[in-house]
């Protein structure tokens, strides 16, 4: 007796599937599962981000760094002290290989004393660090806020993609359902010799493989709800059920212009950018001081032991203190400079011109995220429309198919037609979503 291979085939895809399907449920019987919006993640998203973290601890860094700069103003105050031993100054009257007189001296010597500088003028390079520190510090909290805008873009990709597998998954269930019901009006055919046997084995094929993708399914299911669980500090098997569904076509879209006036005042991009360029005015202004003069107050008080800064000296205590205004000009810097001015300016102009291809690339990205996301909405209405007409198709082929008025293939392309038609509307609808957040990041709206 001949075997049939068809279904052998069929016999191991089933049992193949029913194990994958019972480990899976097995794994997981025990989880409860957590509804989830997606400002619910967002929220959750920024608190456990560990890249918000380094760029909030950054940002508080470039904030004390202004502060430890403006303290350089203050003037700088040191104590000192010294406790000496002097020998006696042995004094070589006939030559030295002579015996020495021996010159008495003050022996023990000792001093305490404090000095103070205060800085009066520089150039008013105290003055350009302080500007630097506040700019690194206005790009530092420019960094965080668009590491906030992409990590709620990349949660809202992770929240999307698992709320369409869901969405997949009902969709692949409900099909499943539909084709085993289908089977058996077919077999009930077969049995009283109205078709053959092949429409039978094709049929239960096409099940069979439903069923598979149904595996892949819920795989895609597990794989994106770890993800998310990971970027919003949940265990890995936490179950998470996307529950807010939104509707692209209630968006509000506003036009071209309007969003490239609202990137100017917000892109993160352009922010950086701009304030890059402040740098290197900063930068240039701090070299060509480095030419000007240097005047600033100093003074000194010490008590000290013996007196021998004036003649006769003096075994006794004495105080003193010195006080006075110190200029200098770097003479030397006025050549050595030069060059490292010609490279500020150079610097200077290459960070102007790369400001301006970076205002360059934020029109080209939003005119081409506002057309992606005006393309997504007429996509959702085409994908709508398929959705419809391949229902009637399928209606009409399986109508045909059991009136003798069609073949198997016709049936089986109409309802495979039918559910990529469906998943296809559901994708576009995520993808519009998807779209929608990446208009608004580059907007740094987001």
């Amino acid at each position: 007796m001949p075997v049939d291979t068809s279904k052998i085939l069929i016999y191991f895809l089933f049992i193949l599937n029913s194990t994958i399907l019972f480990s899976q449920n097995n794994l997981l019987q025990n989880q409860t599962p957590t509804s989830l919006s997606i400002h619910e993640m967002w929220t959750n998203a920024i608190l456990y981000s560990k890249e918000i973290h380094l760029n909030s601890l950054e940002t508080k860094i470039a904030k004390e760094e202004i502060s430890e700069s403006k303290i350089e103003r203050l003037p700088e105050i040191s104590l000192k002290g010294n406790y000496e031993y002097a020998t006696n100054i042995p004094v070589y009257e006939n030559g030295l290989f002579s015996t020495p007189t021996q010159h008495e001296v003050i022996h023990w010597l000792y001093k305490v004393s404090t000095d103070m500088y205060l800085n009066i003028y520089n150039g008013g390079k105290l003055n350009l660090k302080i500007d630097r520190k506040k700019t690194l510090f206005d790009i530092a909290k420019v960094k965080q806020d668009m590491t906030v805008s992409e990590i709620k873009l990349q949660g809202a990709v992770y929240y999307l993609n698992l709320q369409r597998s869901y969405v997949f998954k009902e969709l692949m269930k409900k099909d499943i359902f539909n084709q085993q019901k289908q089977l058996l009006e077919i077999k009930a055919l077969y049995k009283n010799g109205v078709i053959l046997k092949s429409d039978v084995l094709r049929v239960e094929l096409k099940l069979s493989n439903q069923k598979m993708m149904l595996v892949k399914i819920e795989n895609d299911i597990a794989i994106a709800n770890q993800k998310l669980n990971i970027l919003i500090g949940l265990p890995d098997q936490q179950i998470l059920t996307p529950y807010e569904e939104l509707d692209p076509t209630l968006f509000d879209l506003q036009s071209y212009e309007t969003y490239l006036k609202t990137a100017k005042k917000k892109s993160y991009d352009y922010h950086i950018s701009e304030k890059t360029v402040d740098l290197r005015k900063i930068e240039l202004k701090s070299i060509k001081a480095n030419v000007k003069p240097k005047v600033g107050m100093y003074g000194e008080f010490y008590l000290a032991n013996p007196q021998i800064f004036l003649y006769p000296y003096s075994p006794s205590n004495y105080t003193l203190g010195i006080f006075g205004v110190r200029a200098s000009i770097p003479l030397s810097e006025l050549y050595i400079n030069k060059p490292k001015v010609r490279t500020a300016q150079l610097n200077l102009e290459k960070e102007e011109v790369e400001h301006h291809n970076t205002d360059d690339k934020i029109r080209q990205q939003v005119y081409e995220n506002y057309l992606r996301f005006k393309e997504s909405l007429i996509k959702i209405d085409v994908a709508k429309n398929d959705v419809s007409q391949s229902a009637e198709n399928a209606r009409i082929v399986k109508q045909n198919y059991f009136n003798q008025a069609a073949l198997i293939t016709d049936l089986l392309d109409a309802d495979i037609k039918l559910l990529q038609s469906q998943f296809d509307f559901a994708s576009v609808k995520i993808a519009a979503q998807i779209q929608y957040y990446q208009l608004q990041n580059v907007l740094g709206t987001l």
